[in-house]
């Protein structure tokens, strides 16, 4: 058995495919800050992500968006001095507004797991060629998302979010992780 052909040759990124990609993430705030980072990564490969990964954490108050929803001027002007994160002045923008838009909704798990019925969807393929970069559900799911206010979340981020937080188990059929998910 071999595991999903992406993940590699770096360690962190064997590391998060064997330990957290594809893994069902119930936490609310958990699945809001997997979902900035997702947004974070448009246009770059996940690795630069996650190697960033910290740094994002430290530099977006833990992603509280309770504290983020309160920002403004101040606190962009010193995010887009930070070498740390990406310095996306539209990223760091919709950030601050994404974290507004999950606070208006009552339940954000239970919002976002309705998608799938509350289980995740398990798919069988035998190569990555086969996984899709986005579904009619991932784009239904992101124009309800921009319905409700966010941003940087369109198809294709919102399907790499859903298998990364697990309501999708797209793991290659070969991949020992797709039967432990």
């Amino acid at each position: 058995m071999a595991r999903c052909g992406w993940a590699g040759p770096e360690e962190i990124y064997i590391d998060y495919h064997d330990t957290e990609w594809g893994v069902p993430e119930y936490d609310s705030r958990a699945l809001w800050e997997k979902l900035i980072l997702d947004g974070f990564q448009a246009g770059l490969s996940w690795i630069t992500i996650l190697k960033k990964r910290e740094n994002f954490r430290a530099a977006f108050a833990g992603f509280d968006p309770q504290v983020i929803a309160g920002w403004g001027e101040a606190e962009i002007e010193r995010l887009l001095l930070d070498a740390g994160i990406i310095r996306s002045r539209a990223k760091i923008e919709a950030t601050i507004g994404n974290a507004r838009a999950y606070l208006a909704i009552a339940d954000f798990s239970d919002f976002c797991w309705g998608y799938v019925g509350g289980a995740p969807i398990v798919n069988r393929w035998a190569s990555l060629a086969e996984v899709p970069a986005f579904t009619p559900l991932s784009e239904r799911f992101s124009k309800d998302l921009k319905k409700a206010g966010f941003k940087f979340c369109g198809p294709t981020i919102v399907y790499a979010w859903m298998q990364a937080v697990g309501m999708v188990n797209d793991h290659i059929i070969t991949c020992p992780r797709h039967g432990e998910v």
